[in-house]
């Protein structure tokens, strides 16, 4: 599959169900450890939930991004990203590719997509994300994309079961960013 073949836009509330399955493939139990972006053997729990998704599609200046092609069933999502405004500047996260499509571009072109709603529709020179700290081989990916650590470190939300059931003690968040 080419990535040219990829079309985006921006979820809807009828999306819900599928940008969840989606999500949880990507980071949570046997399935995602078909791609390299799990996080299985670092948390249990859910990822994303309805209640997420619907939040960043009704968030002013926030879209889910969802990435298609057209398959054999029809159109099928193949990769999300959240894409809003925070703190002055463009964030991206929730960011997920089919663990059997991982690896060919489509992660690429999703962010090079994501970057340019930041900076050309919404005019703001900075995208930031976070990362889980540990996870070096997945902040490599990014800093190959122009990312760079910014040594801000945050906590990662402990009991609260909406990020996930943490199978280890030494869990945080590292903002990145990349100017536009």
């Amino acid at each position: 599959m080419t990535t040219s073949q990829l079309q985006f836009r921006h979820a809807t509330h009828a999306d819900t169900d599928a940008l969840v399955a989606l999500v949880e493939s990507a980071y949570r139990g046997d399935a995602s450890k078909q791609g390299w972006t799990t996080e299985a053997d670092m948390l249990d729990g859910r990822r994303t939930g309805p209640d997420d998704i619907q939040a960043c599609i009704d968030r002013p200046r926030s879209v889910i991004l969802v990435a298609e092609r057209d398959g054999a069933a029809g159109r099928e999502l193949i990769a999300c990203a959240h894409v809003a405004v925070e703190d002055g500047a463009g964030y991206f996260g929730m960011f997920s590719v089919r663990p059997t499509q991982q690896g060919g571009g489509i992660g690429k072109t999703v962010i090079a997509e994501a970057e340019r709603i930041v900076r050309e529709d919404w005019g703001i020179p900075t995208m930031r994300m976070t990362v889980i700290d540990i996870r070096d081989e997945l902040i490599a990916f990014y800093e190959r994309r122009g990312y760079r650590r910014t040594g801000i470190k945050k906590p990662f939300p402990y009991g609260d079961e909406r990020f996930g059931l943490p199978k280890r003690g030494d869990l945080r968040f590292e903002v990145l960013e990349k100017m536009l």
